[in-house]
């Protein structure tokens, strides 16, 4: 099994989050995909900023998606 992460960026003063953004790193496990969550997160709030953030209260939340990689035919 393979995870793959979907990020979403959220507002409290909109009341909707974006459309979930897929990372292009596949994880192998669950660990480390939530690892990646975390850290893609801290990244992600930085990035905004604080004006922006409290501004717009924005708040960001993560998934790790399980899925099977397809079996090739022999």
């Amino acid at each position: 099994m393979k995870f793959t992460l979907l990020m979403l960026i959220c507002s409290y003063v909109a009341g909707e989050c974006m459309t979930p953004y897929p990372m292009p790193t596949q994880h192998t496990n669950m660990y480390s995909c939530l690892e990646a969550g975390y850290k893609e997160s801290l990244k992600k709030l930085q990035e905004i900023g604080p004006q922006d953030v409290n501004e717009h209260e924005i708040y960001l939340r993560f998934i790790c998606k399980q899925y099977e990689t397809p079996k090739l035919p022999a």
